[in-house]
């Protein structure tokens, strides 16, 4: 889930606490062939029948409301399996060839849900809650320093947590469903949203901005004329003004920070990349043409700046997915669709005839170089 679906539920659960109202949360926890979402998908289901956030494209949350009616009622949680092809039991005859299992829980607001919750608010932290799925009983909140609640067996507590913290540490971080001996556990992951940070506020930044906001992502814009650095403009960012003498002390780019240069200024643009090429950015998109990056490039080398070995395999240039895009909103689906893809592990290419999981990373040359 994005930091934009995310507060729509947080929000969704604030409400229904403040009105006393219960309420059941559904998470998809394991997903077999194709599916609409992926593991860690949430959605919280009213007592009233109604509910936040999708699981589907609408065609499994009224099934799903329906099972959450009775967990509401009893407290007892349900893992219910949705197959989406055959005519079984839970068929729904949507037609893909996949089965989801979610799992339904009543919220109880002990102290663990509060702060499970409130860290969800923060967004600022990486965190897993373990929920155990068969052979177990209880949670176990894990923190990269701590942990809260238990499962019930202290060495099912201390594999699950390390289990959990390499699952944050992995490449690609995900939610997901492990067995540890007898015991099937779900870890639900959440991260810090990433961070687009944009040099350059010209008009081709505003739709990026507003779009990668959508999308999830905290978004810095940096730009030294002030004029250009107003609200009405970029919105939901933030607004940093900086010379490029003093971004060492005003723009801070960390491992989760996607970069895109797009001053529109020879010298800014070289400034920006030998900024950007010294920090841990995973990702440095650079508007403009490839002989234009290549004098950048030169520029940077004629001045003797160190270029870190493999700094330059992190730049993108041209920046962006190959849609024939020319007015700034088509550049922004552009580049976003590229950060995205990156972000996640995929190749970017298309998707008709492909036999593999839509939903899986791909493993390529082109994302061994972010």
């Amino acid at each position: 889930m994005n930091r934009r679906e995310t507060e729509r539920l947080l929000e969704a659960i604030r409400g229904v606490r403040a009105s006393g109202e219960r309420a059941a949360l559904a998470t998809i926890v394991r997903v077999k062939g194709s599916a609409y979402r992926r593991e860690g998908a949430r959605i919280l289901v009213r007592e009233d029948g109604s509910y936040e956030c999708v699981l589907s494209g609408g065609c499994l949350e009224p099934a799903v409301a329906e099972a959450a009616a009775r967990v509401i009622l009893t407290g007892t949680p349900l893992t219910a399996r949705y197959d989406l092809e055959d005519d079984s039991v839970w068929s729904l005859g949507i037609g893909c060839s996949g089965a989801v299992d979610i799992l339904i829980e009543r919220l109880e607001w002990d102290a663990l849900d509060t702060a499970w919750f409130l860290l969800l608010e923060r967004g600022d932290e990486a965190v897993v809650l373990v929920k155990p799925l068969s052979g177990a009983s209880g949670r176990l909140l894990v923190r990269a320093h701590e942990t809260a609640g238990t499962l019930g067996d202290a060495a099912l507590d201390r594999e699950a947590a390390d289990r959990a913290r390499a699952r944050l540490q992995s490449r690609f971080p995900a939610s997901g469903a492990e067995r540890i001996g007898e015991a099937e556990l779900f870890f639900d992951l959440s991260v810090p949203p990433p961070g687009l940070v944009v040099f350059g506020a010209g008009h081709d930044a505003t739709p990026l901005a507003e779009h990668a906001w959508e999308l999830g992502f905290d978004v810095t814009i940096v730009d030294v004329r002030d004029t250009f650095l107003t609200t009405d403009r970029f919105p939901h960012a933030s607004l940093v003004s900086s010379h490029f003498s003093r971004f060492h002390e005003a723009v801070r780019l960390t491992g989760r920070s996607f970069v895109v240069i797009m001053n529109h200024h020879l010298e800014r643009d070289r400034e920006c990349l030998r900024f950007a090429l010294g920090s841990e950015a995973p990702y440095i998109g650079v508007l403009g043409p490839r002989s234009r990056y290549e004098k950048l490039i030169r520029g940077l080398k004629d001045e003797g700046a160190p270029l870190p070995p493999g700094a330059l395999a992190r730049v993108r240039s041209p920046v962006g997915l190959a849609l024939g895009a020319e007015v700034p909103e088509e550049i922004a689906v552009s580049i976003l669709g590229e950060i995205v893809a990156v972000q996640r592990g995929f190749d970017a290419g298309f998707l008709t005839g492909r036999e593999t999981g839509l939903h899986r990373p791909v493993e390529s040359s082109a994302l061994a170089r972010s």
